[in-house]
């Protein structure tokens, strides 16, 4: 093992320090920094980019040689960490604890320490690993307007008020595959420039939000699906986000239980527990999604659009559009050629 020590005043610092540990070179980017390292002790990058009000993102796309350990002094910076594991798995232990936790593939965790403990980070060796790191300086956070800090439940309300830094929090969240997506979608941003900072900022908000209700629902004691194992939550999302890529397909309960090896009752709970719905509501969903795609980029007329997406029905399509969105197929259609009569 590698045991490596960081004293850093920042996200900025945190990245040099582990730069100057395992080599490596750093480039920037419309102020987002890459590390990029190929040699014998890891292979891969580890970016940061830093938004305002003490808000950094960390994301670990890395393989390390030999069993990595960071020792992070917390007395010079200390933010609120929340981690959401993609591959591979990390450890994490206070500099008091014996044991380590492990935060596995597609599980979250939310640490902060007191400025006396270091956070002792392993990364064991041989593994592809994609982590994704949200720092939260709660000092500069709590001048931000606006940021929520009192809807917090008790226990997070207490760790995000210490802004003294006088006591440790960890929490380890069960499997949480729904902020997967979010994750994807903030690797999949294309754009350049303000607009891509801005994109970014959002879906770090929008982790940190998914963050802070997972661990709501803990704090509740709301029921987490029992019956359900890792690989069952993998493959319910697999065949959900074939459903997005194809949605004219029909798609029944029965044929999806046969395909998937799941019973018809694993998959409503999956489908509910991941994305709120039952397996009929998502499939409606995404084909409705899918119509207003297309309205919007192409010139099929609205029967066209009824049957590319898989509704055999105009009159049902043009009910259930309208339920979602208060808008007939019709209205809608004839407003995106307003629209684009008004820019020509």
């Amino acid at each position: 093992m590698k045991e490596f020590k960081l004293s850093a005043e920042s996200t900025e610092e945190t990245v040099t320090q582990i730069q100057q540990h395992i080599g490596g070179t750093i480039s920037e980017r419309f102020g987002e920094f890459t590390l990029k390292v190929d040699n014998e002790i890891a292979r891969g990058c580890i970016k940061f980019i830093t938004f305002d009000w003490g808000v950094s993102l960390m994301e670990y796309n890395i393989i390390f040689f030999s069993d990595i350990l960071f020792v992070s002094d917390t007395s010079n910076f200390n933010p609120i960490l929340f981690i959401y594991c993609s591959k591979g798995n990390m450890y994490h232990r206070f500099s008091y604890e014996e044991e380590f936790n492990l935060i596995g593939e597609f599980h979250a965790a939310i640490l902060t320490s007191k400025k006396s403990v270091a956070h002792n980070t392993l990364f064991p060796k041989g593994l592809h690993m994609e982590i994704n790191i949200i720092h939260i300086g709660r000092k500069e956070f709590l001048k931000k307007r606006l940021n929520n800090v009192e809807q917090l439940n008790e226990k997070l309300h207490q760790v995000f008020m210490d802004d003294n830094e006088k006591q440790e929090f960890a929490y380890f969240s069960p499997i949480h595959l729904k902020m997967e997506d979010h994750v994807k979608k903030l690797r999949d941003i294309s754009t350049d420039g303000i607009t891509r900072i801005l994109q970014m900022e959002g879906e770090v908000y929008q982790l940190l939000s998914m963050h802070i209700a997972r661990h709501d629902s803990y704090h509740t004691n709301d029921i987490m699906p029992g019956s359900l194992l890792k690989d069952e939550l993998k493959i319910i999302r697999r065949y959900a986000q074939k459903m997005l890529e194809d949605p004219s397909f029909n798609y029944g309960l029965e044929q999806l239980s046969k395909d998937s090896g799941l019973s018809q009752a694993k998959l409503q709970e999956g489908f509910k527990f991941l994305y709120t719905r039952t397996v009929t509501e998502y499939i409606r969903h995404i084909r409705l999604e899918a119509s207003r795609e297309l309205m919007n980029t192409t010139d099929m007329n609205i029967s066209q659009v009824v049957y590319s997406i898989g509704f055999t029905s105009r009159s049902y399509f043009s009910k259930i559009f309208k339920e979602k969105y208060l808008i007939t197929p019709h209205e809608y259609k004839k407003k995106i050629v307003v629209l684009m009569e008004n820019e020509d």
